[in-house]
């Protein structure tokens, strides 16, 4: 009983604290779709950093890394900075998984060590992981950090999205 009214109070208070922020014109732009020139000046990054990132070479590529890249780039460009570090990740795993190391048994860090990959990758993934296991005593994201944070957010999903390309193109394809 004490367990459901203290997590109802605690939705309560998020969905309130979420409507006043709203409401009061205070808004993110993955809740409201963000003016055509900022999604055009991100996909128009995006884009190029994929295209840096490619090259002129011939690659291999994962097919479920390929269609993940999609969301990440609809993500990256509604401004949803944690959804881009998440899906990012997915993106990487399928990558290494698929077309360095076909039958690896292991969890990402070990799978990011033996593709020898950018180790800046343990980084982002140490961040993805806190975002997608709760930690209730130390949350990897707040609604004040949502609302208040947002150019640190859209840093590390830049860094996500350039280190996934990275990977993406790791083994050019001869």
């Amino acid at each position: 009983m004490w367990l459901e009214l203290t997590l109802s109070l605690r939705f309560a208070f998020c969905r309130r604290t979420l409507s006043q922020l709203y409401f009061g014109r205070l808004h993110m732009d993955h809740l409201e779709h963000p003016p055509l020139a900022v999604w055009e000046k991100r996909r128009n990054w995006f884009e190029s950093t994929e295209a840096r990132a490619r090259g002129e070479g011939s690659y291999m590529v994962s097919e479920q890394a390929c269609a993940l890249t999609a969301d990440v780039q609809a993500c990256f460009c509604a401004g949803a900075w944690a959804a881009v570090i998440i899906v990012g990740m997915a993106v990487v795993d399928a990558a290494l998984r698929e077309t360095e190391c076909p039958g690896f048994q292991g969890d990402s860090k070990k799978l990011i060590e033996a593709a020898g990959a950018n180790d800046r990758l343990q980084k982002v993934r140490k961040r993805r992981n806190a975002l997608v296991h709760l930690n209730p005593d130390t949350p990897a994201l707040t609604v004040d950090q949502q609302w208040g944070d947002r150019a640190t957010l859209e840093t590390q999903a830049r860094e996500a999205v350039e280190l996934m390309f990275e990977v993406f193109y790791i083994g050019p394809w001869v």
